[in-house]
């Protein structure tokens, strides 16, 4: 029911042609309220800000596949349900509005483009990064994180990323033969690329290295495959280092009872983990 509401809601928002936007007017509001307070935040680093911006969610519930609305692709802003990438997304656009000074709306859907999109440019539902990995060396190379896994001890996987590609029932937009063509495309690209993680069983001893603020993203076993969730590493008052993120088994934004490198012991697929540090250098 919550879902169905939900795309009803979108169904209704506006959209806006520059930018292909989708919003109710629920979150319009949403995001007023949500602005307003975070302008309050005060850190003493980047890090810490993220984490914060981060904490603003906790409660918000975990809802799957809000950005497949419609026809075609449009920006959808969604602060009523996240998954752990929109929750990753949306904590860095709102970062980006506090580190450049920003409060508008516009300013707001421009820094999601940006973090959302390939070169930053919403192009159709192949321009989405939708594996994480390419997410994370796209957001690079816009200033936006750098991946310091290789600096934590990682170590080197060759593995064919081709999931969509092998899974095309999957996925609704690829049903469409454009989509689909351009998918492949991006999966060979990805092809040339190796993929760097930190092994589960080192993660406790590299805790203080990874600061609170920086991306988390769960590496997979499962074939064709990258990563299968992703948050926000935030150290606890316990000492250890835990995930902000959005879950699904408990159905909102949370921040894991458990410490990571334990958290981790519970998923049978998970060989380690990606980590990228926000730079936040590009807007």
């Amino acid at each position: 029911m919550r879902n169905s509401i939900f795309i009803a809601l979108l169904v209704l928002g506006s959209f806006a042609n520059a930018q292909q936007i989708t919003c109710s007017p629920e979150d319009k509001s949403l995001f007023e309220d949500k602005i307003t307070n975070l302008k309050q935040t005060k850190a003493p680093s980047l890090g810490d800000t993220i984490a914060l911006v981060g904490q603003s969610f906790l409660g918000t519930p975990y809802v799957e596949k809000t950005l497949e609305v419609g026809d075609t692709e449009t920006l959808v802003i969604n602060f009523g349900g996240l998954d752990c990438t929109t929750f990753v997304e949306n904590v860095m656009a709102f970062s980006l509005m506090l580190k450049d000074q920003q409060s508008t709306f516009d300013s707001f859907t421009g820094n999601l483009e940006t973090v959302r999109y390939r070169n930053g440019s919403l192009n159709g539902y192949p321009s989405r990064l939708h594996y994480f990995t390419e997410w994370i060396r796209n957001n690079e190379k816009k200033g936006l994180v750098k991946d310091i896994t290789a600096e934590l001890g990682g170590v080197e996987l060759e593995k064919s990323i081709n999931f969509m590609g092998t899974h095309r029932e999957l996925y609704p937009f690829l049903a469409n033969d454009t989509n689909f063509e351009s998918m492949l495309a991006v999966e060979k690209e990805l092809a040339k690329e190796k993929l760097c993680y930190l092994p589960k069983d080192q993660i406790e001893s590299k805790e203080q290295e990874i600061k609170s603020g920086d991306i988390i993203a769960l590496a997979t076993s499962i074939k064709g495959l990258d990563v299968t969730h992703t948050g926000i590493a935030i150290h606890q008052p316990d000492g250890r280092l835990h995930l902000l993120h959005a879950s699904s088994k408990n159905g909102e934004v949370e921040i894991s009872e458990l410490p990571l490198a334990d958290y981790l012991k519970n998923i049978k697929s998970n060989i380690g983990i990606i980590v990228a540090r926000p730079t936040l250098l590009s807007l």
